[in-house]
């Protein structure tokens, strides 16, 4: 409906806050002082149906500053738990409102999230405030994410608030409308098996069926039929995650959606040189959630979703055990065959042999041993310009490029749709650390914008290849090998 006050056409509605109470809280956000726009993405909006102008001005401004809330909309903080570095705890939104959820213009449902919007009851002693450079960040990385074609969560809006918050120093703060296809997360399954009954399990299992998987209809066993089909998202989300060197950083099961959207972009960053090992979290000091580690760590996050799922999957507890058990052993193979299908498409090839899987391997250990850049290497391969890898007078890669040619020639495809395939899956570019720190610094500091705005761009067609790209292709200096990441609380 046209809501007079907004001048924006908002279309809420509210089904999560028809879930048992035990799963929200219903509050308001808090008030700020003087909401200012910082940046608003006018293409979401309008795919939204939603005027980006009408935001950008005072009653816009208002709504997305938590001051105002539209007609409609039922804001309301979820309580969820997860485990956080393989513990468990008690979590919820501590500083983030779910205004509601609004129906597009194409009928899709999603979530309009305010984060950064103040204290809630799950703030467990927080401020609930978010500062200004994290909420820039998470819009950056979020959206960059959406130019590579990978399942996430978005950025509509980040505004500052006018109040400072007290971190470390004295930052501005900042919120950010953030949407989703939904928040739900194997954290707030947890959550319903350790404080709520069966029925309340079954009231979220069913609503997420609703939401987010409505062919289970036909399935004979329909809870099932959903933690399959999460198990499937996930081995496919973190799949296109290593295709792209990207690196979560925290997937603690809070942070493990149910809809398969990647989601939290705190300490998150993207690899330049090529290692397994690599991590930029502050806080992930052991390597749990390290490149190398995110398909296992999947599969134990997937492993306490269905942990909770076991009373509804049979009658009887140990036949449901053994069906979620069975359920997540599929989990290893999904992952090895969306990632050799994934790497497969990387290399140019469009067929299988028994010997691919040794052809990539052997790719990514000689990439490991000279310490060369993930992207840039299969970037120099996509454009047939070797030269330009790091790789390039190395004995051992001359060898495998030998391999990888008879490979291509063994399949009927010619050599120019190979390296099409190659173009629909290398980025070109990739939001390099040292590019986001950048922007960020110039817009936090300066107040200037535009660095950041031409990174959007360049980072909303990955897969261009265009000479206006060139400059973002580059390698950060040594200063930046040590490279670490914070989650912005």
């Amino acid at each position: 409906m046209i809501d007079k006050k907004d001048d924006i056409i908002w279309n809420f509605d509210n089904s999560y806050a028809q879930l048992p109470k035990i799963f929200y809280s219903h509050l308001k956000p808090m008030p700020v002082k003087a909401p200012k726009v910082s940046i608003i993405n006018n293409k979401l909006a309008k795919e939204l149906g939603l005027d980006a102008h009408a935001l950008e001005h005072k009653n816009g401004l208002e709504i997305l500053g938590g001051n105002y809330i539209p007609k409609d909309a039922f804001p309301v903080a979820q309580a969820y738990a997860g485990h956080q570095f393989g513990h468990f705890t008690m979590l919820g939104d501590g500083r983030a409102i779910l205004l509601g959820e609004q129906i597009t213009p194409s009928g899709e449902r999603v979530d309009i999230q305010l984060k950064g919007s103040g204290r809630t009851p799950y703030s467990r002693g927080g401020d609930g405030r978010a500062t200004l450079g994290p909420m820039l960040r998470e819009y950056i990385i979020s959206e960059a994410m959406y130019g590579l074609g990978i399942p996430t969560t978005r950025s509509l809006a980040v505004v500052t608030t006018g109040e400072d918050v007290i971190r470390e120093t004295v930052l501005p703060g900042a919120i950010l409308t953030r949407v989703a296809a939904s928040h739900l997360r194997v954290g707030t399954f947890e959550y319903a098996a350790r404080w709520g009954s069966v029925d309340d399990l079954r009231a979220l299992a069913d609503y997420t069926l609703e939401r987010h998987f409505p062919d289970y209809k036909s399935e004979e066993n329909k809870y099932l039929y959903l933690l399959k089909e999460v198990i499937k998202r996930q081995a496919q989300l973190i799949t296109k995650w290593q295709m792209v060197g990207f690196i979560h950083g925290v997937m603690n099961t809070d942070n493990m959606t149910i809809s398969g959207e990647s989601i939290d972009y705190g300490p998150c960053a993207f690899m330049d040189t090529y290692n397994p090992l690599t991590v930029f979290s502050s806080i992930d000091r052991q390597g749990r959630y390290a490149y190398g580690n995110q398909p296992h760590i999947g599969g134990w996050n997937l492993s306490r979703l269905a942990e909770t799922l076991v009373p509804l999957l049979h009658i009887d507890e140990d036949e449901g055990l053994i069906l979620a058990q069975d359920a997540i052993t599929e989990y290893g193979e999904l992952y090895e065959k969306y990632w050799l299908s994934g790497m497969r498409a990387k290399l140019g090839l469009f067929n299988e042999e028994v010997e691919d899987k040794e052809l990539i391997e052997n790719l990514l250990i000689t990439m490991e041993k000279y310490k060369v850049d993930f992207t840039n290497t299969f970037r120099g391969l996509t454009l047939n310009k070797i030269e330009r890898t790091a790789l390039f007078d190395k004995e051992d890669f001359s060898q495998w490029l030998v391999m990888w040619d008879k490979r291509r020639s063994r399949q009927k495809e010619s050599k120019e749709d190979s390296y099409k395939l190659m173009k629909r899956n290398n980025p070109s570019v990739i939001p390099r650390n040292h590019r986001v720190e950048e922007a960020l610094e110039a817009a936090v500091n300066n107040g200037d914008s535009s660095v950041m705005e031409r990174l959007l761009e360049v980072l909303s067609k990955p897969y261009d290849y265009t000479e206006e790209q060139e400059a973002y292709t580059t390698l950060p200096d040594a200063s930046c090998s040590s490279y670490r990441t914070f989650c912005g609380t």
